[in-house]
């Protein structure tokens, strides 16, 4: 066997894509980037907060501070602050000098409510783990695998190619079949094609999909109207009038009716609140972004693939409406595209496709392997082939296989 065609076995040998084994299940991811980071600052955002809220009461001690009149004791003074900060009701009078109340409690909950905003806002994720992940995960998992194998399938036909070309004494008469074999698609893959299709006219990904984020732009949008009341109405009053004329001190009457008082904590939670309210604001037009993508199809992806033997979703115009789970699917093929090991080769064809001077060379990655391993995608003139005399091995031609093999290997 001569030295070149040695060396075009090696590089067809090289070009296959290793197994990757069971390490490719439990690399998928199923969050886009942009959701993974939505997740981490909407969750993560009112429970630090709250927790930096929580640690400073519980080192600062009482929450609030009344005026007691100067002839209280000390434990007279520390039960007006219990009562007080217990009721929570702001006691004054209106325009017309009738005496109203007002409660304040929404001030004492407030860490509670955003322990609980956080709660809803991991609810549209749950969603999306407990009833899409699972078919999502094998929709990727079959599609990479299919892929992966339909390279290594292109691989390989080039290969057997190669051996029925230098078993063939008649080369035209195999070029002349490779030719009608191209023709008649006996070199398609019909099952992945069939399942992307497939894909194209399902929905159950794409509404879940499209839920998630209309469930987390309405929880972003309740809670900034929920922040924006407790401003308006409760977080403007840092002072209020207690009155303590309740349980002991009710029958007292040197007890004054009303006494002032201050929350202590007023300036952390109007902190808090704006932080919340501002970065949630800023949260929804990162939602809805993420939303639109399916608006669009990613056709680099699908471009690249095309380079596969009679793969051709997109010349054949079968990309129409792209709401659908196929355009969910290509979106998190591209946010897996580490896992995906052909892209970057085929990437790497298609390249050299676009700076290759006559592009009709190169259809596919059948093509490109074949002339890497010394073969004519077309059926071959006949002329003769001059040996190099630098050592340098003898391009391979289809027409000229006898005089190659009785050439002496370098």
């Amino acid at each position: 066997m001569s030295l070149s065609h040695t060396a075009a076995e090696y590089m067809l040998s090289d070009a296959l894509l290793p197994d990757p084994g069971s390490s490719r299940a439990r690399g998928l991811r199923l969050e886009l980037p942009s959701d993974r980071v939505l997740k981490f600052v909407a969750v993560g955002l009112p429970l630090f907060l709250v927790s930096l809220a929580f640690a400073r009461e519980f080192s600062a001690g009482s929450q609030i501070s009344c005026f007691s009149p100067s002839n209280f004791t000390g434990k007279q003074s520390a039960y007006a602050d219990t009562a007080c900060w217990d009721s929570l009701l702001h006691h004054g009078f209106d325009a017309e000098g009738r005496a109203v109340t007002k409660s304040l409690w929404a001030l004492k909950v407030f860490p509670y409510s955003l322990l609980v905003v956080a709660v809803l806002m991991y609810l549209p994720y749950l969603l999306w783990r407990y009833a899409a992940s699972p078919a999502l995960h094998s929709d990727l998992l079959f599609i990479i695998d299919e892929l992966d194998k339909s390279y290594n399938r292109s691989v390989r036909l080039v290969q057997h190619m190669r051996k029925v070309q230098q078993e063939s004494d008649d080369p035209e008469q195999f070029w002349e079949e490779y030719e009608r074999a191209r023709q008649e698609r006996y070199f398609e893959f019909p099952l992945l094609e069939r399942y992307l299709t497939c894909k194209q006219h399902s929905h159950s990904l794409v509404i879940i999909y499209l839920l998630r984020n209309l469930l987390l732009l309405l929880f972003l949008a309740a809670t900034c109207l929920y922040l924006v009341f407790l401003h308006l109405n409760i977080f403007f009053q840092d002072e209020f009038s207690c009155s303590i004329k309740t349980g002991l001190l009710q029958a007292e009457p040197h007890i004054p009716p009303l006494i002032p008082c201050k929350l202590v904590f007023f300036s952390v939670f109007q902190l808090i609140s704006l932080t919340v309210g501002g970065v949630y604001v800023l949260l929804m037009p990162v939602v809805i972004y993420s939303a639109l993508q399916l608006c669009q199809w990613d056709k680099g992806l699908l471009s690249v693939y095309e380079m596969l033997p009679a793969f051709d979703l997109l010349s054949r115009k079968m990309l129409t409406c792209p709401i659908n789970d196929l355009n969910v699917i290509l979106l998190f093929l591209r946010a897996n595209i580490s896992e995906l090991t052909s892209f970057s080769r085929l990437n790497a064809v298609s390249a050299l496709r676009e700076a290759t001077a006559d592009k009709q060379d190169i259809d596919t990655v059948v093509d490109f392997m074949t002339l890497l391993a010394g073969l004519e995608a077309t059926k071959p003139k006949h002329q003769p082939c001059v040996p190099l005399g630098n050592g340098e091995a003898i391009e391979m031609k289809p027409g000229v296989e006898a005089e190659d093999e009785a050439a002496p290997d370098s």
